[in-house]
Protein backbone atom coordinates (compact mmCIF):
# COMPACT_ATOMS: atom_id res chain seq x y z
CA UNK A 1 0.00 0.00 0.00
CA UNK A 2 1.43 3.39 -1.04
CA UNK A 3 0.42 6.90 0.10
CA UNK A 4 0.93 10.22 -1.57
CA UNK A 5 0.83 13.68 -0.03
CA UNK A 6 -2.81 14.24 -0.98
CA UNK A 7 -3.87 11.36 1.22
CA UNK A 8 -4.69 8.94 -1.58
CA UNK A 9 -3.59 5.35 -1.45
CA UNK A 10 -4.01 2.47 -3.77
CA UNK A 11 -5.15 -0.92 -2.59
CA UNK A 12 -5.67 -3.65 -5.10
CA UNK A 13 -6.18 -1.05 -7.81
CA UNK A 14 -8.80 0.99 -5.94
CA UNK A 15 -8.12 4.60 -5.01
CA UNK A 16 -9.32 5.44 -1.49
CA UNK A 17 -9.64 8.97 -0.02
CA UNK A 18 -8.09 9.10 3.38
CA UNK A 19 -7.70 12.81 3.96
CA UNK A 20 -9.21 13.43 7.41
CA UNK A 21 -9.76 17.13 6.89
CA UNK A 22 -11.58 16.60 3.66
CA UNK A 23 -13.91 14.15 5.43
CA UNK A 24 -14.74 16.81 8.04
CA UNK A 25 -15.44 19.34 5.30
CA UNK A 26 -17.84 16.96 3.57
CA UNK A 27 -19.71 16.40 6.86
CA UNK A 28 -20.25 20.19 7.33
CA UNK A 29 -21.54 20.51 3.80
CA UNK A 30 -24.04 17.74 4.45
CA UNK A 31 -25.35 19.58 7.53
CA UNK A 32 -25.65 22.81 5.56
CA UNK A 33 -27.43 21.02 2.74
CA UNK A 34 -29.88 19.41 5.17
CA UNK A 35 -30.71 22.79 6.68
CA UNK A 36 -31.35 24.25 3.24
CA UNK A 37 -33.61 21.35 2.41
CA UNK A 38 -35.55 21.95 5.61
CA UNK A 39 -35.99 25.63 4.73
CA UNK A 40 -37.24 24.68 1.28
CA UNK A 41 -39.71 22.20 2.78
CA UNK A 42 -41.02 24.87 5.16
CA UNK A 43 -41.52 27.29 2.28
CA UNK A 44 -43.33 24.64 0.24
CA UNK A 45 -45.56 23.78 3.22
CA UNK A 46 -46.40 27.45 3.72
CA UNK A 47 -47.33 27.82 0.07
CA UNK A 48 -49.56 24.77 0.27
CA UNK A 49 -51.38 26.26 3.24
CA UNK A 50 -51.86 29.55 1.44
CA UNK A 51 -53.14 27.84 -1.68
CA UNK A 52 -55.46 25.51 0.20
CA UNK A 53 -59.21 26.35 -0.11
CA UNK A 54 -60.32 28.68 2.65
CA UNK A 55 -63.11 27.34 4.87
CA UNK A 56 -65.44 29.92 6.44
CA UNK A 57 -66.35 29.05 9.97
CA UNK A 58 -68.06 30.95 12.76
CA UNK A 59 -65.90 32.28 15.53
CA UNK A 60 -66.11 30.04 18.54
CA UNK A 61 -66.54 31.53 21.96
CA UNK A 62 -63.49 29.51 22.99
CA UNK A 63 -61.34 31.48 20.52
CA UNK A 64 -62.19 34.89 21.96
CA UNK A 65 -62.81 34.36 25.66
CA UNK A 66 -60.57 33.13 28.41
CA UNK A 67 -62.13 30.08 30.02
CA UNK A 68 -59.60 29.29 32.69
CA UNK A 69 -56.63 26.96 32.87
CA UNK A 70 -56.70 23.59 31.11
CA UNK A 71 -54.60 20.78 32.58
CA UNK A 72 -53.48 19.04 29.38
CA UNK A 73 -51.55 15.95 30.36
CA UNK A 74 -49.42 13.63 28.28
CA UNK A 75 -51.03 14.10 24.88
CA UNK A 76 -47.95 13.40 22.72
CA UNK A 77 -46.84 9.90 21.99
CA UNK A 78 -48.84 8.07 24.71
CA UNK A 79 -50.80 5.08 23.55
CA UNK A 80 -54.08 3.85 24.95
CA UNK A 81 -52.25 1.09 26.83
CA UNK A 82 -50.17 3.73 28.66
CA UNK A 83 -53.25 5.41 30.17
CA UNK A 84 -53.70 4.94 33.88
CA UNK A 85 -56.99 3.91 35.49
CA UNK A 86 -57.29 7.46 36.79
CA UNK A 87 -57.12 8.74 33.20
CA UNK A 88 -59.92 6.42 32.13
CA UNK A 89 -62.13 7.57 34.99
CA UNK A 90 -61.59 11.31 34.80
CA UNK A 91 -60.82 11.68 31.12
CA UNK A 92 -57.69 13.66 31.94
CA UNK A 93 -59.69 16.87 32.26
CA UNK A 94 -59.40 19.60 34.87
CA UNK A 95 -60.70 23.10 34.53
CA UNK A 96 -60.15 25.89 36.99
CA UNK A 97 -60.32 29.64 37.18
CA UNK A 98 -62.90 32.13 35.87
CA UNK A 99 -65.77 30.42 37.62
CA UNK A 100 -65.33 27.07 35.85
CA UNK A 101 -65.70 24.04 38.11
CA UNK A 102 -62.78 21.68 38.65
CA UNK A 103 -63.29 18.08 37.64
CA UNK A 104 -62.74 15.19 40.07
CA UNK A 105 -59.16 14.63 38.83
CA UNK A 106 -56.62 14.99 41.64
CA UNK A 107 -54.17 17.80 40.88
CA UNK A 108 -50.43 17.03 40.70
CA UNK A 109 -48.53 19.29 43.06
CA UNK A 110 -45.15 18.91 41.28
CA UNK A 111 -44.45 21.81 38.86
CA UNK A 112 -41.78 19.83 36.98
CA UNK A 113 -44.06 16.87 36.40
CA UNK A 114 -46.89 19.18 35.34
CA UNK A 115 -44.60 20.70 32.73
CA UNK A 116 -43.62 17.29 31.38
CA UNK A 117 -47.23 16.11 31.21
CA UNK A 118 -48.22 19.22 29.28
CA UNK A 119 -45.83 18.55 26.42
CA UNK A 120 -47.47 17.93 23.06
CA UNK A 121 -45.71 16.05 20.27
CA UNK A 122 -44.61 18.39 17.43
CA UNK A 123 -44.95 15.72 14.75
CA UNK A 124 -48.37 14.37 15.75
CA UNK A 125 -50.80 13.77 12.92
CA UNK A 126 -53.72 16.00 12.01
CA UNK A 127 -56.11 13.61 13.73
CA UNK A 128 -54.29 14.16 17.04
CA UNK A 129 -53.57 17.87 16.61
CA UNK A 130 -54.93 20.12 19.36
CA UNK A 131 -55.77 23.08 17.13
CA UNK A 132 -58.50 21.34 15.14
CA UNK A 133 -61.06 21.42 17.97
CA UNK A 134 -58.95 22.53 20.95
CA UNK A 135 -59.24 18.96 22.21
CA UNK A 136 -58.32 18.10 25.75
CA UNK A 137 -57.09 14.58 26.47
CA UNK A 138 -59.98 12.21 27.12
CA UNK A 139 -62.00 13.42 24.10
CA UNK A 140 -63.41 16.57 25.75
CA UNK A 141 -63.18 19.80 23.76
CA UNK A 142 -63.56 23.45 24.67
CA UNK A 143 -66.65 23.39 22.44
CA UNK A 144 -68.10 20.61 24.61
CA UNK A 145 -67.46 22.64 27.76
CA UNK A 146 -68.79 25.96 26.48
CA UNK A 147 -71.71 24.63 24.49
CA UNK A 148 -72.90 25.74 21.07
CA UNK A 149 -71.88 29.11 19.56
CA UNK A 150 -74.08 32.08 20.43
CA UNK A 151 -75.13 35.29 18.68
CA UNK A 152 -73.91 35.83 15.13
CA UNK A 153 -71.81 32.66 15.17
CA UNK A 154 -74.93 30.60 15.75
CA UNK A 155 -76.46 32.10 12.59
CA UNK A 156 -73.38 31.23 10.51
CA UNK A 157 -73.22 27.65 11.71
CA UNK A 158 -76.96 26.98 11.85
CA UNK A 159 -78.74 24.46 9.67
CA UNK A 160 -82.25 25.78 10.32
CA UNK A 161 -84.91 25.64 7.65
CA UNK A 162 -86.66 28.71 6.30
CA UNK A 163 -89.72 27.86 8.39
CA UNK A 164 -87.62 27.61 11.55
CA UNK A 165 -86.06 30.98 10.76
CA UNK A 166 -89.56 32.47 10.43
CA UNK A 167 -90.61 31.06 13.82
CA UNK A 168 -87.42 32.36 15.44
CA UNK A 169 -88.07 35.80 13.95
CA UNK A 170 -91.63 35.89 15.25
CA UNK A 171 -90.42 34.85 18.71
CA UNK A 172 -87.79 37.60 18.72
CA UNK A 173 -90.28 40.13 17.38
CA UNK A 174 -92.73 39.43 20.18
CA UNK A 175 -90.08 39.37 22.92
CA UNK A 176 -90.99 42.96 23.88
CA UNK A 177 -94.70 42.29 24.48
CA UNK A 178 -95.44 42.28 20.74
CA UNK A 179 -93.37 45.39 19.92
CA UNK A 180 -90.22 45.49 17.79
CA UNK A 181 -89.36 49.11 18.71
CA UNK A 182 -91.08 49.75 22.03
CA UNK A 183 -92.06 53.18 23.27
CA UNK A 184 -93.60 54.08 26.66
CA UNK A 185 -95.47 57.33 27.40
CA UNK A 186 -93.44 59.21 30.02
CA UNK A 187 -96.02 61.76 31.18
CA UNK A 188 -98.08 62.60 34.25
CA UNK A 189 -101.47 62.28 32.51
CA UNK A 190 -101.84 61.72 28.75
CA UNK A 191 -99.60 62.21 25.73
CA UNK A 192 -101.34 63.79 22.73
CA UNK A 193 -101.21 61.83 19.48
CA UNK A 194 -101.46 64.12 16.43
CA UNK A 195 -102.15 63.50 12.75
CA UNK A 196 -98.94 65.32 11.68
CA UNK A 197 -95.61 66.06 13.33
CA UNK A 198 -96.56 69.54 14.53
CA UNK A 199 -97.94 71.08 17.72
CA UNK A 200 -100.98 72.40 15.85
CA UNK A 201 -101.69 68.99 14.27
CA UNK A 202 -105.16 67.50 14.68
CA UNK A 203 -105.58 65.25 17.73
CA UNK A 204 -106.24 61.65 16.73
CA UNK A 205 -105.85 60.05 20.16
CA UNK A 206 -104.22 60.10 23.55
CA UNK A 207 -101.50 57.84 24.93
CA UNK A 208 -102.15 57.46 28.67
CA UNK A 209 -99.35 57.54 31.22
CA UNK A 210 -97.16 54.42 30.92
CA UNK A 211 -99.05 53.16 27.85
CA UNK A 212 -97.05 51.40 25.14
CA UNK A 213 -96.66 52.04 21.43
CA UNK A 214 -94.73 50.85 18.39
CA UNK A 215 -92.23 53.49 17.26
CA UNK A 216 -92.35 53.38 13.46
CA UNK A 217 -89.93 56.25 12.87
CA UNK A 218 -88.49 59.34 14.55
CA UNK A 219 -86.61 62.48 13.53
CA UNK A 220 -85.16 63.51 16.88
CA UNK A 221 -88.16 65.72 17.76
CA UNK A 222 -91.27 63.75 16.78
CA UNK A 223 -91.94 60.02 16.81
CA UNK A 224 -94.32 58.31 14.39
CA UNK A 225 -96.12 55.73 16.53
CA UNK A 226 -98.89 53.16 16.46
CA UNK A 227 -100.73 52.03 19.58
CA UNK A 228 -103.92 50.01 19.60
CA UNK A 229 -106.20 51.61 16.99
CA UNK A 230 -104.28 54.90 17.03
CA UNK A 231 -101.53 55.94 14.63
CA UNK A 232 -99.94 59.39 14.59
CA UNK A 233 -97.14 61.54 15.97
CA UNK A 234 -96.05 62.28 19.53
CA UNK A 235 -93.33 64.45 21.00
CA UNK A 236 -90.19 62.34 21.42
CA UNK A 237 -89.39 64.35 24.55
CA UNK A 238 -92.16 62.54 26.43
CA UNK A 239 -91.50 59.03 25.10
CA UNK A 240 -89.19 56.39 26.55
CA UNK A 241 -87.48 54.22 23.94
CA UNK A 242 -84.75 51.58 23.82
CA UNK A 243 -83.46 50.08 27.08
CA UNK A 244 -85.26 52.61 29.37
CA UNK A 245 -88.57 51.69 27.69
CA UNK A 246 -87.96 47.97 28.15
CA UNK A 247 -87.03 48.40 31.81
CA UNK A 248 -90.14 50.49 32.43
CA UNK A 249 -92.29 47.95 30.58
CA UNK A 250 -90.98 45.16 32.82
CA UNK A 251 -92.34 47.11 35.78
CA UNK A 252 -95.67 47.86 34.09
CA UNK A 253 -96.55 44.69 32.19
CA UNK A 254 -99.69 42.97 33.40
CA UNK A 255 -100.47 39.31 32.99
CA UNK A 256 -104.02 39.13 31.68
CA UNK A 257 -106.50 36.38 30.88
CA UNK A 258 -108.43 37.05 27.68
CA UNK A 259 -111.84 35.37 27.58
CA UNK A 260 -112.28 32.96 24.64
CA UNK A 261 -115.88 31.89 25.21
CA UNK A 262 -119.19 33.74 24.80
CA UNK A 263 -119.97 34.04 28.50
CA UNK A 264 -117.38 33.05 31.11
CA UNK A 265 -118.50 32.26 34.64
CA UNK A 266 -116.47 33.96 37.36
CA UNK A 267 -116.50 31.98 40.61
CA UNK A 268 -115.67 32.78 44.23
CA UNK A 269 -113.60 29.59 44.63
CA UNK A 270 -111.60 27.34 42.29
CA UNK A 271 -114.28 24.68 41.78
CA UNK A 272 -117.46 24.23 39.75
CA UNK A 273 -119.60 24.00 42.88
CA UNK A 274 -118.62 27.54 43.93
CA UNK A 275 -120.92 30.55 43.63
CA UNK A 276 -121.00 32.29 40.23
CA UNK A 277 -120.20 35.94 40.96
CA UNK A 278 -120.69 37.35 37.46
CA UNK A 279 -120.39 36.61 33.74
CA UNK A 280 -117.66 38.07 31.51
CA UNK A 281 -118.17 38.32 27.71
CA UNK A 282 -115.87 37.07 24.96
CA UNK A 283 -112.77 39.20 24.36
CA UNK A 284 -112.67 40.86 27.76
CA UNK A 285 -109.43 40.82 29.73
CA UNK A 286 -109.02 40.07 33.43
CA UNK A 287 -105.83 40.78 35.35
CA UNK A 288 -104.16 37.54 36.48
CA UNK A 289 -103.11 37.01 40.08
CA UNK A 290 -101.84 33.44 39.61
CA UNK A 291 -102.31 30.29 37.54
CA UNK A 292 -102.90 27.01 39.34
CA UNK A 293 -103.58 24.03 37.09
CA UNK A 294 -107.11 24.12 35.74
CA UNK A 295 -107.98 27.44 37.39
CA UNK A 296 -106.74 31.00 37.01
CA UNK A 297 -107.02 33.41 39.91
CA UNK A 298 -107.91 36.86 38.55
CA UNK A 299 -108.72 40.30 39.87
CA UNK A 300 -112.30 41.42 39.36
CA UNK A 301 -111.66 45.06 40.16
CA UNK A 302 -110.44 44.81 43.78
CA UNK A 303 -111.63 41.20 44.34
CA UNK A 304 -109.72 37.95 43.82
CA UNK A 305 -111.89 35.43 41.97
CA UNK A 306 -111.43 32.35 39.76
CA UNK A 307 -112.06 31.39 36.13
CA UNK A 308 -111.50 28.14 34.26
CA UNK A 309 -108.11 28.06 32.49
CA UNK A 310 -109.77 26.21 29.60
CA UNK A 311 -111.65 29.30 28.47
CA UNK A 312 -108.97 32.00 28.69
CA UNK A 313 -105.67 32.82 27.00
CA UNK A 314 -103.04 34.09 29.44
CA UNK A 315 -100.47 36.60 28.18
CA UNK A 316 -98.43 39.64 29.25
CA UNK A 317 -99.81 42.98 28.07
CA UNK A 318 -99.10 46.71 28.16
CA UNK A 319 -101.64 49.52 28.01
CA UNK A 320 -102.35 51.21 24.65
CA UNK A 321 -103.65 54.53 23.32
CA UNK A 322 -107.26 55.72 23.41
CA UNK A 323 -108.87 56.91 20.17
CA UNK A 324 -110.66 60.25 19.93
CA UNK A 325 -113.83 58.34 19.06
CA UNK A 326 -113.62 56.75 22.50
CA UNK A 327 -113.31 60.23 23.98
CA UNK A 328 -116.16 61.87 22.08
CA UNK A 329 -119.90 61.54 22.76
CA UNK A 330 -123.05 61.29 20.70
CA UNK A 331 -125.32 64.21 19.89
CA UNK A 332 -128.01 65.14 22.38
CA UNK A 333 -125.76 64.84 25.42
CA UNK A 334 -125.83 67.90 27.67
CA UNK A 335 -122.73 69.98 28.21
CA UNK A 336 -122.57 69.08 31.90
CA UNK A 337 -122.46 65.36 31.07
CA UNK A 338 -119.69 65.94 28.53
CA UNK A 339 -117.79 68.03 31.05
CA UNK A 340 -118.09 65.38 33.77
CA UNK A 341 -116.76 62.66 31.48
CA UNK A 342 -113.92 64.87 30.24
CA UNK A 343 -113.01 65.78 33.80
CA UNK A 344 -113.11 62.10 34.88
CA UNK A 345 -110.65 61.17 32.11
CA UNK A 346 -108.09 63.72 33.28
CA UNK A 347 -107.22 61.27 36.08
CA UNK A 348 -106.89 58.21 33.88
CA UNK A 349 -104.00 56.05 35.13
CA UNK A 350 -103.89 57.59 38.61
CA UNK A 351 -103.60 55.17 41.56
CA UNK A 352 -106.26 53.10 43.30
CA UNK A 353 -106.19 53.42 47.09
CA UNK A 354 -108.76 51.62 49.21
CA UNK A 355 -110.74 54.14 51.27
CA UNK A 356 -109.18 57.07 49.37
CA UNK A 357 -110.95 60.03 47.76
CA UNK A 358 -108.01 61.89 46.19
CA UNK A 359 -108.12 62.09 42.40
CA UNK A 360 -104.35 62.45 42.23
CA UNK A 361 -102.94 60.56 45.23
CA UNK A 362 -105.44 57.70 45.12
CA UNK A 363 -109.11 56.77 45.48
CA UNK A 364 -111.25 53.65 45.55
CA UNK A 365 -114.22 53.18 43.21
CA UNK A 366 -116.84 55.10 45.21
CA UNK A 367 -114.27 57.68 46.40
CA UNK A 368 -113.39 58.42 42.77
CA UNK A 369 -117.06 58.84 41.79
CA UNK A 370 -117.96 61.11 44.73
CA UNK A 371 -114.91 63.34 44.06
CA UNK A 372 -115.79 63.73 40.35
CA UNK A 373 -119.42 64.64 41.02
CA UNK A 374 -118.55 66.90 43.95
CA UNK A 375 -117.09 69.44 41.49
CA UNK A 376 -120.50 69.68 39.80
CA UNK A 377 -122.47 70.14 42.98
CA UNK A 378 -123.65 66.55 43.39
CA UNK A 379 -123.06 65.11 46.87
CA UNK A 380 -122.67 61.34 47.06
CA UNK A 381 -121.81 58.98 49.97
CA UNK A 382 -118.52 57.08 50.11
CA UNK A 383 -119.96 53.64 49.44
CA UNK A 384 -120.95 51.89 46.22
CA UNK A 385 -123.95 50.29 47.96
CA UNK A 386 -125.11 53.68 49.27
CA UNK A 387 -124.55 55.38 45.90
CA UNK A 388 -126.73 52.74 44.23
CA UNK A 389 -129.64 54.01 46.33
CA UNK A 390 -129.19 57.60 45.16
CA UNK A 391 -130.94 59.19 42.18
CA UNK A 392 -133.17 57.26 39.81
CA UNK A 393 -132.72 53.64 38.75
CA UNK A 394 -132.64 53.10 34.97
CA UNK A 395 -131.98 50.23 32.58
CA UNK A 396 -128.34 49.71 31.69
CA UNK A 397 -129.29 49.95 28.02
CA UNK A 398 -130.68 53.49 28.66
CA UNK A 399 -127.50 54.82 30.30
CA UNK A 400 -126.07 58.14 29.07
CA UNK A 401 -122.62 59.62 29.71
CA UNK A 402 -122.44 60.62 33.36
CA UNK A 403 -124.77 57.89 34.65
CA UNK A 404 -123.52 55.37 37.20
CA UNK A 405 -123.12 51.65 36.52
CA UNK A 406 -122.96 49.17 39.42
CA UNK A 407 -121.44 45.70 39.62
CA UNK A 408 -121.27 42.99 42.30
CA UNK A 409 -121.46 39.38 43.37
CA UNK A 410 -124.81 38.11 42.24
CA UNK A 411 -127.16 40.88 43.37
CA UNK A 412 -124.81 42.22 46.04
CA UNK A 413 -123.24 45.50 44.87
CA UNK A 414 -119.51 46.07 45.51
CA UNK A 415 -118.28 48.27 42.64
CA UNK A 416 -119.29 51.46 40.80
CA UNK A 417 -118.19 53.11 37.55
CA UNK A 418 -119.10 56.18 35.47
CA UNK A 419 -120.59 55.57 32.04
CA UNK A 420 -118.76 57.69 29.43
CA UNK A 421 -120.59 56.66 26.27
CA UNK A 422 -119.72 54.38 23.35
CA UNK A 423 -120.28 51.31 25.54
CA UNK A 424 -117.52 52.21 27.99
CA UNK A 425 -117.07 53.13 31.66
CA UNK A 426 -114.29 54.78 33.63
CA UNK A 427 -113.56 53.57 37.15
CA UNK A 428 -110.98 53.11 39.89
CA UNK A 429 -110.48 49.41 39.27
CA UNK A 430 -107.68 47.87 41.34
CA UNK A 431 -104.33 48.67 42.99
CA UNK A 432 -102.45 47.43 39.93
CA UNK A 433 -104.47 49.10 37.17
CA UNK A 434 -105.62 52.25 38.97
CA UNK A 435 -108.17 54.45 37.18
CA UNK A 436 -108.96 52.88 33.82
CA UNK A 437 -111.47 52.66 30.98
CA UNK A 438 -113.31 49.37 30.40
CA UNK A 439 -116.19 48.08 28.35
CA UNK A 440 -119.47 48.44 30.21
CA UNK A 441 -119.91 44.66 29.96
CA UNK A 442 -116.38 43.77 31.17
CA UNK A 443 -118.42 42.03 33.88
CA UNK A 444 -122.18 41.72 34.24
CA UNK A 445 -123.75 45.04 35.35
CA UNK A 446 -126.29 44.78 38.14
CA UNK A 447 -127.83 48.22 38.10
CA UNK A 448 -127.68 51.68 36.53
CA UNK A 449 -128.52 54.95 38.33
CA UNK A 450 -129.00 58.52 37.07
CA UNK A 451 -127.93 61.22 39.51
CA UNK A 452 -127.83 64.08 36.96
CA UNK A 453 -131.19 65.57 36.01
CA UNK A 454 -130.73 67.85 33.02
Amino acid sequence: MAFDRNGFHCYNGIVIVTNYYENVTNYGERIELAMKRREILCIIAGCMLLLAPMRAEAVKLSDILSVGTFDISAVGERSETDRSPEDETAGGKSISGNGMEDSDVEEDTSPEEDLDDSDVSDDSSSDDHMSERDTIEGGTSVQDILGEPIGASAIVETTRTEREYAKAYEKAKNANWGYTNLGIAHVDNNLNVRSVAAEDGKLVGKLPKDAACEVLDEDGIWAHIKSGKVEGYVSLEYLLTGIPAKRRAEELALTVARVTTDSLKVRAEANTDSEVITLVPNGEELEVASVDGEWVKVYLDDQEVFVSAEYVDVSSELGTAVTMTELFYGQGVSDVRVDICQYAKEFLGNPYVWGGTSLTKGADCSGYVLSIFKKYGVSLPHSSVAQANCGTSIKVSEAQPGDLIFYGNGKSINHVAIYIGSGQVIHASSPKTGIRISNVSYRSPIKAVRVLHD
